[in-house]
Order: C-alpha cells, then structure tokens, then sequence
C-alpha cells in the first residue's frame, strides 16, 4: 500500500533520462524506417512516438494505404516501387497480411521495431520541449508519456524529426515554410492560385462499413450535417467504398492545419456522420439497409503543415525534367498532387495530379536542416516547395528517404561530424554507396563497391536464359486497350516480331514499336516503326518485321493497338525484367490514357502504358527470329537490382528448363569471407499497397525460396528454405577461407525461371 499525506509543493512527475546516439521523434514509416536503420548500423536509438502504434497515416488509426513511386501502377514508372528496409517491411506484410488488414500492419512494424534491441521505442509520448546546446545544436527533448505519467528526456549527439509536423524543428528554432509559393520563386507552372485554389492540403478522415445481413437503422447524432446531398464530392461515392477509398472525405486547407487540426477532425466527423445519415436514410441507397458502420477515424490523416529549409529545396523542374544530382540518396515518383484548399466542400476535382515520365532523384541537402548543425529532417516536412511537396510527400517516398536520414547518422557518428558535413562531393559517395549495398537502388548512380569480393572472382552459371519469344498459352487477351510487350532492344538493329491474333470479322490493326526519347524514363514517347496489318476473320499470325531501328539501347515497346475486335494470344511463362502494359486508364491516379497538361504550367504530355496486376498481365505468346542476349551472369556485377530503362534487365536468369541452376564464384586465391549477400527479384513493379487492397499473393513469385551455398570444399556453408525477401544477409559464424563459392536454387514455378540481381561478399 502507498499512503502518502497532503504536501504543499508541486509533486513532479516521473523523470527517466535517456542517452543515446540518435533520437527519432515521430514514428510513422519515415521515423520507423530511421530508426531501424541507424540501429542496424549500430546506433543506440530512442524513437518517440505520440500515438499508440506506429506507421502514422498508415496506422490501423488512419487506415491509408502507403504508396509511393509505383502509384497504384498508374503511371509509366516501372520497376520503381521502393528498396531497401521498407520493401522489405512491405514483402513482411505481403507474407502475413495480403488482405491489408491495417491492425495486421500495425504488428509488422511493431516487431520490426521490437526487434532491434539497439531501439528504445516510447510509445504514447508526445515532445513538448527543446532544450539546445547553443544557438545551433540541439541538447535534449522532453516529452511525456500519459499512459505511465513518465517524463522522458532524450540526449543525443543527433535528432531526426519525423514528427510530421515538425515539432523539434520547429522548437528549435530552425527556417519553415507553411503554403504555396508563388510561381515565381522556383519557376513553377504548377503553384496553385492561392485565392482560389488555396494554400495548403486538407486532412482526411475515414470510415468502414460492414454488412450484417439483416436491416440495421441509423440515427445520426445531432453534429452531423443535414446537406450531405448539396456535397460537391457527394457524386464520388459509391456503395460499398470505405477506407482510404474515401480521401476525398477532405477538409482544412483554409485553416491552420496544426493549431486547428481538432477543429477540422470535428468538421470531419459532421461531414462522415452526415454522409452515412445520407446513404440511410435518403432511400437513394435501398442496397444499404444490411449496412452498419464499423469504424470511424477517430484522427485524421494530415497531408500538409510545415516544411523544413536544407542546404536546397526540391521544386518542379525537379521531378518533371528528372534532375539527377551529385548527392542523390532517394527517389520519388508519385504524380504532383494537389487538393483544392476548401477539400469535400469545393468546386474543383477532388485533386489535380500531373505526372513525370519516370522517377526523380531526390538530394541529401533535403535532409537536414540549413540551420541546425545536428538536425536531419525526415517524411513530409523535408525540404521542398510546395508543388514538388505534393509528390515528395506519400508515405514510401518518406520512408525510402529517412532510410537515407538513418545510414547518414551512423556515418556522422562512426566519423564525429555532422549532417552538412556529409553533403560534399568527395563524402557523399560513402552515403550513397552503404545506402546501395542496403538495396536503397538511387536512380542513374553507379558507384563501384571495392571492397566486395565478387568484383575479383569469376562467375559462371549453370545456364543463361535466351530470349527467343514466349510459349503460347490457352489465353486470349482482347484489345480493349493497345498493349505492348516490354523488351530491352540493342541500338541499330531491326527485329521481326509475330503475333497470333483472332479478329472476330475483316478488320485492321495497327503494330507499333515505341520508345522513349530520353534514356532515365520508361515513356513511350517515339514511334520508331509501324504498320498495319488487313485480318480476315479468325486466327492467323502476324510478322511485324522492322525497317527502322532505335538510335540508343533502351526498353522498347512492341505495341498492338487497340481494336476491340481483334484478340492476341497470350503466354503463361513470366520472365524477370521482361512484361506487358496497356494503354489504359486508372483514374484512381489521374491517369486516362494521356496526360495533356496546359502548356503553362510546363509539365509534359504523353501516354500512359501500365500493367495489369498478376494473374492477369500476362507476356505476349510472340516469337522474335533471334534471341534476345539480355541475362548472362556479368549482370551480377554491374551492381544494379532492377530493370533500367536503358535497356538492361541488370539480371542474370537461367533457362527456363534449368530446374536446379547454379551460380558459382571461383577466385584465383582464396579469400577470407563473413558475409553474403543475395539480391532477389521481388517483382518492383508491383504496388504492395499496405492497407485495404488485396494482393493475390503471398510471396512475390519470382523470388527464389530454396538455396544452398558451398564452399569449394563442398561444404554447406548455408541453407535456406521458404525465402520470401528480396535481400538475404547471411552472416556466416566465423571467417571462412575458400576459393569458390558455389550457389545451388530450387525452381519453385512452372513457368518462370529462376533469376538473381546481385550477390556480394564480404
């Protein structure tokens, strides 16, 4: 029993202290992926968290599907979801989770975090205050706890905000920007007008229905408003969206979106109680009667509030001219997006959205603060305006970047300097190239790895895949839409292509070969060739036979245009680095066959050609007359672990028929090794959305399961069985000496070979 009498001074709360390397506050994706990565590294980490679970909007108390550079595959940017730590969070869903249940989510990145004993993570506590060394370095944070009624103090030599409002930045003092800049400052078409479009992002909120399989009455409280039928955005729902599915259930950009952020929840909260009195009770919804709510946020997702000043700010012609720069650490692909300020209640479209032809790379200057000496800046509030903000700012670009915030810390640590320091051009190459044996694949950089022994060896394999075409399956895919085949094409060389097609009556159909102008995107923004082909009714097979060839190796696409009544036969067999796209619509990403932007907001026009989501997006049953020599084994030292659009798959893959392939490593002395690493094909192509939309899978098929590593003693040195990662690290049990190392993988499908991007050794 504790009995403790009437004191007239002030009892404190609990103080715990806490020492470490680096201190994270804010633990969505951005802070999560951080923390993990500087602990992995060896940083002891405290990672503060005002919410009871992490992962932020991508909580089980938001509910938001994470997406970045893929966009639900809505754009042209392929093989460009995000690598390193978040994709393999992301593949760790996939395995437990393909129905994107958010509270399963939840437990993925608590394990992930519980399981780095480097991380002391402190759940419930929210920063209230800074304490700072000097003018320019941050000292301490404070926050408390209200679940223990515990005060914690966090020291460190090293802070990230990933607050997302940018609490410690903001504390301490550091340059921000909250709004739309003006078109002048960056020279950006795409800034807003600020009287009528508005300056900044609204909040979300969203709910979830469930069918009970009886009638269920609604009242709705008092709060809820009486007009939903007068909402501009009332025409976007449909029976049976729930989640994510409703952002455009979207208020607050007039508003404070930090200090009134409580007000615009409740706002919310009217307009989703509002709606669903509406659907109940409107009798336009007769089919709702067995519906109930299920769940209702009870906080918003935040899209927009303060952003950070670094040594640059990331704008427009950024993403749309894809300017590569020296200190590249990320990337982003997401469309520039941006709402109208009066959100659910406004005129406008719910947002507008115009995409870049491929990915942009996002530099390291963006990543601490211009002000601070020992502040990085990580997820949405990193520097960029406003317009470019409206890409940078989805939850895997964040995440992808603060990967990049975490190695940084453990670099300043190991070499006792700062942020800025690292920004240099001599430095900034030891970042990028730790972040790329991590699997972070920045766009366009090669930086060669001295230190990794398969530079040194020879590699052989046991068999080499040999493009010649795809086997004809029992499938027929009629062209509602025009589709492509993806090839990697040499320069200068003409190809025959034949297709069997099936024409419901006389007709004609157009065949294309497209590429893309430029080499750092996949759009098909040039016709090299066509021509037309006179069907008669029924089956027959066409000969596409070149006369004009490309000027630069790249990806080129051999399309069939569309004529819904023609049908092309399709193949079972799937193939690393090789797939079909479609000239379609997906209007979740704004994409409806073509972009045509106004031509003074200086954004690009051009198609979209993107896939379909597996089983279907099946390769074309074609036949080349010579094969395409695109996966030999010197792909395995090139560094690369993904398709470019310059034409490299960047993989080596066996034959189709090789059931039991090999690569071996054969060294003319013996090395002494610890580590290995091998970098699998987990389909980057493919959105792994995290929350709400289902995937057909477990395991992304390409990826090999079952292995054996030998040395050249015939050892086993590792075994692995039911692998679904795209990178294994294996850490042997001590330094072994060998001069070959033999690799032995089990093909797992039928119709797809066994493929690997890299292997290194240590």
């Amino acid at each position: 029993m504790i009995l403790e009498n009437y004191s007239s001074d002030k009892r404190a709360t609990k103080l715990v202290v806490l020492n470490s390397n680096l201190v994270v506050v804010g633990g969505g994706l951005s802070g999560v992926c951080a923390a993990i990565t500087a602990a992995r590294a060896g940083l002891k980490v405290v990672l503060i968290q005002d919410r009871p679970v992490l992962g932020g909007n991508a909580s089980s108390e938001v509910r938001l599907w994470s997406l970045g550079a893929t966009s639900h595959m809505g754009n042209n940017n392929r093989w460009s979801r995000e690598g390193g730590l978040i994709n393999e969070i992301l593949l760790e869903n996939l395995k437990r989770n393909k129905e994107g249940n958010p509270l399963i989510f939840d437990t993925v990145l608590l394990e992930k975090v519980y399981e780095e004993k480097n991380i002391t993570l402190l759940l419930n506590t929210a920063v209230y205050e800074v304490e700072k060394g000097d003018d320019k370095k941050i000292k301490s944070v404070t926050g408390f706890c209200s679940q223990n009624s515990t005060t914690y103090t966090a020291t460190a030599p090293l802070f990230c905000d990933a607050s997302g409002d940018g609490i410690v930045a903001f504390m301490s003092g550091a340059s921000f920007r909250m709004g739309a800049e003006s078109k002048e400052e960056f020279d950006e078409g795409f800034a807003p007008n600020l009287e009528d479009y508005g300056n900044l992002l609204g909040h979300s909120l969203y709910f979830y229905t469930k069918d009970l399989g009886r009638p269920v009455s609604y009242t709705a409280p008092s709060f809820a408003i009486k007009n939903a039928e007068e909402l501009p955005r009332i025409k976007n729902y449909q029976l049976g969206d729930h989640g994510c599915k409703l952002w455009w259930v979207e208020h607050g950009g007039r508003l404070d979106t930090i200090h009134q952020s409580e007000d615009i929840k409740f706002e919310l909260w009217k307009v989703v109680y509002g709606i669903w009195d509406y659907v109940k009770n409107s009798g336009k919804y007769p089919e709702a009667a067995n519906l109930t709510l299920e769940w209702v946020g009870t906080i918003p997702g935040k899209r927009e509030s303060r952003r950070f000043e670094g040594d640059y700010m990331l704008a427009q012609k950024d993403i749309v001219e894809q300017r590569d720069h020296y200190d590249a650490v990320a990337f982003g692909g997401w469309a520039m997006d941006l709402h109208p300020a009066d959100g659910i209640y406004s005129k406008h479209n719910s947002c507008t959205q115009w995409h870049g032809k491929g990915v942009y790379s996002i530099p390291y200057r963006c990543y601490y603060s211009k002000d601070l000496d020992n502040l990085f800046l990580a997820g949405r509030i990193i520097s960029a305006s406003h317009v470019a903000f409206g890409s940078s700012r989805v939850m895997l670009t964040c995440a992808h970047g603060a990967q990049a915030v975490g190695k940084a810390a453990s670099i300043c640590l190991e070499q006792n300097c700062l942020p800025r320091d690292l920004s240099t051009k001599e430095k900034i190459k030891e970042l990028q190239l730790a972040l790329n044996r991590d699997g972070q694949s920045i766009p366009r950089l090669e930086i060669p790895d001295n230190e990794d022994l398969v530079q040194q060896a020879v590699v052989g394999t046991s068999s080499t895949f040999q493009f010649k075409g795809f086997n004809p399956g029992n499938d027929w895919q009629t062209l509602t839409f025009g589709t492509a085949q993806l090839l990697p094409l040499k320069a200068d060389e003409y190809y025959s292509f034949e297709f069997e097609v099936e024409a419901e009556e006389g007709t004609s159909v157009e065949v294309q070969l497209k590429s893309s102008i430029a080499c750092t995107h996949f759009t098909p923004d040039h016709i090299i060739d066509s021509q037309i082909f006179q069907l008669k009714k029924g089956k027959q097979k066409l000969v596409f036979q070149t006369t004009k060839a490309q000027k630069t190796e790249h990806y080129a696409y051999c399309c069939i245009m569309k004529n819904e009544k023609v049908k092309v036969r399709l193949s079972d067999e799937r193939v690393t680095g090789l797939m079909t796209v479609q000239n379609k619509v997906n209007k979740a990403v704004s994409n409806y066959g073509r972009q045509d932007p106004p031509a003074e907001i200086a954004v690009d026009s051009f198609e979209f050609w993107t896939p379909e989501r597996r089983p279907a997006g099946k390769n074309l049953a074609l036949t080349l007359d010579r094969p395409i020599a695109a996966f030999g084994a010197d792909n395995l030292l090139n560094g690369q672990l993904r398709p470019e659009s310059h034409g490299k798959t960047n993989a080596w893959v066996a034959a189709m028929d090789d059931e039991t392939p090999e690569v071996k490593l054969k060294w003319e002395t013996p090395v002494d090794l610890k580590t290995i690493k091998l970098f699998f094909d987990c389909d980057f192509d493919h959105a792994l959305e995290t929350t709400l939309m289902g995937h057909p899978e477990e395991v992304i098929p390409f990826v090999v399961a079952d292995y054996r590593i030998k040395d050249g003693s015939g050892n086993i040195l590792k075994e692995v069985t039911g692998n679904y990662q795209a990178i294994n690290t294996i850490e042997l049990e001590k330094v072994t000496r060998t001069d070959s190392l033999t690799f032995e993988f089990a093909k797992k499908e039928e119709n797809i070979p066994v493929s690997l991007f890299k292997i290194s050794v240590y």
